[in-house]
C-alpha cells in the first residue's frame, strides 16, 4: 500500500497539492520539532503555576473540610453539653416536684389536723350550747308546769272544796314547805 501512495504522489502536477517528497517530510519534522519545543516551553511556563493553583485549591478544600470537621466536633460537644444540662434540669425538676409534693402533703396534714381541732371545738361548743338550752328549757318547763299545775289545782280546788278544807290544806302545804329544803 505504501508503494501505491508513493506512485500517486509522483503523479501530482507541478502546482502540487500533496506530495510525499523530502520537502514535505522536512516540513513535517519541523512542525513536530516546533510542537515538542512548544510543549516543553509551555510545560516550563505553565506547569508550575497550574500545579501551584491546584495545590492551593486542594489545600483550600482540605482546610474547609478540617473546619467543617472542627465545627461538627464542636457541635457534637455542644449537643453533649446540652443533653447533660437537660438531664440536670430534669433531675432538678423531679427533685423540686418531689419536694413540692412532700410539702403539700405536710400542709394538707396540718390543715386537716386544724380542721379536726376546729370541728371538735365547734362540736364541743354546740354540745355545751345544747346542754345549756336543755337546762334553760327544763327550768322554763318546770316553772311553766308548776304554774299550770297550780292553776289547775286552784281551779279544781275552787270548784270542789269549801273554805274550811282550803284552809286546812293551805296550812299543811305551808308546814311542809317550812320543813323541806329547796333543791336546785
Amino acid at each position: 500500500m505504501l508503494s501505491r501512495i508513493v506512485l500517486l504522489a509522483q503523479e501530482v502536477p507541478d502546482g502540487r497539492v500533496f506530495a510525499l517528497d523530502t520537502q514535505t517530510l522536512i516540513s513535517i519534522g519541523i512542525q513536530l520539532l516546533n510542537g515538542i519545543i512548544l510543549a516543553v516551553a509551555l510545560t516550563f511556563i505553565l506547569y508550575r503555576p497550574v500545579k501551584e493553583f491546584m495545590n492551593k485549591r486542594t489545600e483550600r478544600f482540605q482546610s474547609k473540610v478540617k473546619e467543617a470537621e472542627a465545627a461538627m466536633a464542636r457541635a457534637n460537644e455542644l449537643m453533649a453539653e446540652y443533653n447533660s444540662k437537660l438531664e440536670a434540669i430534669e433531675r432538678d425538676r423531679d427533685k423540686i416536684l418531689e419536694e413540692a409534693r412532700l410539702k403539700a402533703a405536710d400542709e394538707s396534714r396540718i390543715i386537716l389536723e386544724e380542721a379536726r381541732r376546729e370541728a371538735y371545738e365547734i362540736k364541743k361548743r354546740s354540745l355545751e350550747s345544747v346542754e345549756e338550752d336543755k337546762r334553760r328549757l327544763k327550768e322554763e318547763t318546770r316553772s311553766y308546769v308548776v304554774d299550770l299545775a297550780s292553776r289547775i289545782a286552784q281551779k279544781y280546788i275552787a270548784e270542789r272544796m269549801d273554805a274550811e278544807t282550803q284552809d286546812r290544806l293551805f296550812e299543811e302545804v305551808v308546814a311542809r314547805l317550812e320543813d323541806a329544803k329547796w333543791q336546785n
